[in-house]
């Protein structure tokens, strides 16, 4: 489309507009100064398109609407109630249909939520354009540019489409949405280099970036879809979410469950009809009782609940997730590839070092606050007994055109953040900061212009005295100086001191600014270049960083003890990264990697590489995505943070998607599954370790619940084996386990989260559900639990027991063994027989007693007698159910102290 303006050719390449000249690009889109004839705009427009970004095609809503019932759990579900339904319980049929339903309108909203990522970078269009058509100015609607016509651009301007600059004017475009730069970029009229990345192509100007400084005019290149914003709308239109590492993991659990539930039944029917010689119908009844024993029918509820409980523990965390899955995914992250700017960092310049030619200074404090002291050699100074020091600080807030503002008790800065930083360290040191003040008015500027790379005022001091203060890139200051400031007053100037102090500041990170002043006025009455020639003293190098958060420090440790990777990827410099990093302790001793490096790597290559660099720099949006599927193709469970839309590709491939909530885009909130309300790297890490809350918590509760169904299914196994009266009739079974042994499980899902839960290492992407250890649990205490109910059903019947008074023992049994084993799940390993251990969650003590009364009615009320069949019991027989439950919850914890002893934690994986 716009990319091939120059030829009909639909095949051709795309031109490589930033490494063309103006003059070139103008022949090649035939266009001048004067812009495109209306005609030739209109012939174009028909050719090419309007410029708007053409949203994909969708699924209907009825296709979207089915689709969320192809879901395992939901077959679970469905099954459920096929079976209660045949039954002919229809109350419990409409329970779970009801669920059903609810679940899957869910996902219907959520998924009609997901398609507002590519709305919101459709949205990032401007809807009008400024251009010369004939020769004559008009304001259009930015739908109608082509390729060719001449834009204008002015301070506040979305940009319209890409465009080659051909008239520039001070024009500074913050670029942060769309590469990551974290300051606003200088644009030039002049061509880049063939491999320069995008945010080095000084002489372009990208659709949907801001200008905030100056004006320019340039030539339209590129609209729609063949923008950089179109090619990431496309990027993101092509990418498929990702399932959540426990959604993969149920889905495989729940087809084995199936399966064998499946299977189970069909081996027992053939077995009591062909062998045992019972009849279809009767074998059809006890098959049904056996299915409906070994069908999960709460898990989809409890996890729905588990998840949603997570959502609110971290929604009080400030961390807002999207997507219910997500809450889990967290807890299975192996790698967090972070951005930089404003979630690893403050996104808030901060002077950090001035260097004076007899003194270095350090500068304390962090962010726009003008808090903090000034040190040399480790001593708290007052800067007014360095003379260099004090000037160079009233230099910097006086050649400055931002402002401070405090709003609500949070500062901020309207202005370039450099100028901005250089306000609050006046701040710090008690110099006035508002520009203009009548001691020292401004008489006179020369704004920065980047081909001169500085700027200078003009001032009088209170004793009337003209002073000039200028700013700018150290090389730049240091041609204008013939002598230094120091302690003593003026000297020659020493320039290796100062072109060393300049390679060692800069080689931290820091960015440079040098300050410098002339007392006298200008020639002329008024300030001018040839003013700016010679003669001025420089009074000090100021280094500049947008530096880490602190808490943001802590949580990477955080993440390294508990094995978890962090990776950093931002559109900086790869000097700026590197320097980050080493202050985070990301990288150390490493190399960092540019877009550029990863751009020539094969998939193979970058699969290496991602595994064992951490600092990425200059990336891109096709970088950052082939980043992180990358990692994921090592098997990584990947979270990526973002707040660009430069981001929201790489979000949506992510297995979590973590969108900045203040600074961040509506695109990538949207591409997101989770989106921080402070922007703080440090609310991740207290995500991960609610995600593994949440899952410890799943697994508790799995392992809680498939025991109940493992003991009632062979219960009825034996019964079927042995030729004997059913201990459990259907009806009884799912009493168990829709009544009973969902409101006790529920229950662990308010579990707090295991100390050192932290410092375990993520678990492997691959591991099933159900371990080893697992299986091992399940069977040992569904045995138990067979073991207690059918012993005591036989048992009953030998002593003349009524079949239905041994059948309410028989349920009791199960449901006092699924009471005492509520408090074994409530630690995998650790031991319960402690205060914490029996009463450390209140749910479960609530649980309990619910279940008991439950238990009391369903024995002893006479309505429940007549629906279930169920006897009043004495207390002899409540004597030996409780015995039942004992012997469940004494062999749990002696099984649980031996595996402790003999350190097979370790080894079975679960320490």
């Amino acid at each position: 489309m716009a990319d091939r303006a120059a030829t009909d050719d639909p095949n051709a390449p795309p031109a490589a507009w930033h490494t063309l000249s103006w003059v070139e690009i103008e022949q090649m889109l035939q266009t001048g100064s004067a812009g495109l004839a209306e005609a030739e705009a209109s012939r174009r427009l028909a050719r090419y398109g309007p410029n708007r970004l053409a949203p994909p095609p969708r699924r209907g809503p009825l296709r979207r609407l089915l689709m969320q019932f192809h879901n395992i759990l939901l077959y679970v579900m469905m099954a459920a109630a096929v079976v209660t339904a045949v039954l002919g319980h229809w109350i419990d049929t409409a329970v779970l249909l009801m669920a059903v339903v609810v679940n899957a309108v869910i996902g219907f909203i959520q998924e009609g939520k997901a398609e507002a990522a590519l709305d919101a970078i459709r949205a990032m269009l401007s809807p009008h354009a400024t251009v010369i058509r004939d020769g004559t100015r008009h304001e259009i609607d930015a739908a109608d540019l082509v390729p060719g016509d001449r834009v204008l651009l002015a301070s506040g301007d979305l940009v319209p489409a890409d465009m080659r600059l051909a008239a520039v004017n001070e024009l500074r475009v913050d670029e942060a949405a769309l590469t990551g730069e974290s300051l606003p970029v200088e644009k030039t009229a002049h061509e880049s280099e063939p491999d320069a990345p995008l945010g080095d192509r000084y002489g372009m100007a990208y659709a949907g970036t801001l200008v905030v400084y100056g004006q320019a005019s340039g030539i339209v290149v590129a609209t729609a879809s063949d923008t950089e914003l179109g090619k990431i709308n496309r990027m993101l239109s092509s990418i498929q979410g990702q399932a959540t590492p426990l959604l993969r993991q149920v889905d495989r659990f729940g087809r084995l469950l199936a399966l064998a539930i499946l299977g189970l039944a069909a081996v027992t029917f053939l077995f009591g009809t062909l062998w045992r010689g019972h009849s279809p119908a009767d074998m059809f009844m006890m098959v049904v009782a056996l299915a409906a024993s070994a069908i999960p029918e709460g898990l989809p509820a409890i996890m729905t609940v588990t998840l949603a409980l997570g959502v609110q523990r971290m929604a009080r965390r400030n961390a807002i997730v999207r997507r219910l899955p997500a809450v889990e995914a967290l807890g299975s992250v192996t790698v967090i590839c972070s951005d930089k700017t404003g979630t690893l960092t403050r996104n808030e310049m901060t002077v950090q070092r001035v260097v004076c030619a007899d003194h270095v200074f350090e500068v304390d404090g962090t962010g726009y606050a003008p808090v903090g002291d000034l040190r040399f050699n480790d001593h708290i100074i007052d800067a007014g007994h360095y003379p260099a020091l004090a000037l160079a600080i009233r230099a910097g807030v006086l050649c400055n055109d931002a402002h401070l503002r405090e709003k609500d008790g949070l500062w901020c800065v309207e202005g370039d953040p450099t100028e901005g930083a250089l306000l609050v360290l006046g701040g710090k040191t008690g110099f006035t900061q508002v520009l203009g003040d009548a001691s020292w008015p401004r008489l006179g500027v020369i704004p920065f212009e980047s081909q001169h790379r500085f700027m200078a005022t003009y001032h009088r001091d209170a004793d009337d005295e003209a002073w000039i203060f200028a700013k700018g890139a150290p090389e730049r200051i240091l041609d204008m100086c013939t002598a230094e400031l120091g302690h003593a007053g003026e000297q020659p100037l020493d320039v290796d001191y100062w072109r060393r102090m300049a390679t060692d500041t800069a080689a931290q990170g820091l960015r440079l600014l040098a300050l410098a002043c002339k007392r006298a006025a200008p020639r002329d009455g008024s300030l001018c270049f040839a003013d700016m020639e010679a003669g001025y003293v420089l009074l000090a190098l100021v280094g500049i960083i947008d530096p880490p958060r602190d808490e943001a420090v802590r949580a990477v440790a955080e993440c390294h003890r508990a094995g978890v990777r962090v990776k950093m990827i931002t559109g900086d410099h790869a000097e700026t990264a590197r320097t980050i990093g080493a202050r985070l302790d990301i990288g150390v001793g490493k190399p960092a990697i540019t877009g550029a490096e990863m751009a020539m790597m094969d998939d193979a290559a970058l699969r290496r590489v991602a595994l064992e660099v951490d600092v990425f720099a200059r990336a891109s949006p096709e970088h950052k995505l082939r980043l992180v599927q990358a990692l994921q193709a090592n098997s990584q469970v990947v979270a990526m943070t973002g707040d660009g839309v430069n981001d929201a590709p790489a979000l949506k491939s992510a297995d979590v998607g973590v969108a900045m909530g203040m600074k961040g885009t509506e695109a990538a909130k949207e591409a997101a599954d989770m989106v921080l309300a402070d922007d703080n790297f440090a609310t991740i890490t207290a995500a991960v370790r609610e995600g593994r809350a949440v899952y410890d918590n799943l697994k508790k509760f799995i392992l809680f619940m498939l025991p109940t169904n493992g003991g009632e299914a062979m219960v009825v196994i034996a019964a079927i084996l042995f030729e004997l009266a059913l201990p459990l009739a259907p009806a009884q079974v799912l009493w168990i386990n829709m009544v009973t042994s969902s409101t006790l499980g529920l229950a662990l899902a308010f579990e707090p989260a295991e100390p050192g839960i932290m410092r375990r290492r993520p678990r492997p992407p691959g591991v099933p559900l159900l371990s080893g250890f697992f299986v091992w649990r399940v069977l040992m205490v569904s045995i138990l639990m067979m073991a207690g109910a059918l012993g005591l059903f036989l048992w009953e019947l030998d002593h003349g027991t009524s079949l239905e008074t041994a059948r309410t023992i028989a349920v009791n049994a199960v449901v006092a063994a699924e009471m005492f084993y509520l408090l074994n799940s409530r630690f995998l390993l650790a031991s319960v027989l402690s205060p914490k251990g029996l009463t450390g969650n209140r749910y479960v003590l609530l649980a309990i007693a619910a279940c008991i009364l439950l238990q009391i009615a369903y024995t002893h009320a006479p309505a429940m007698q007549r629906i279930f069949g169920s006897t009043d019991l004495s207390p002899d027989e409540w004597g030996r159910v409780l015995a039942a439950g004992l012997l469940v919850f004494c062999v749990a914890e002696m099984e649980k102290a031996i595996i402790r002893r003999t350190r097979l934690a370790q080894r079975l994986g679960i320490a």
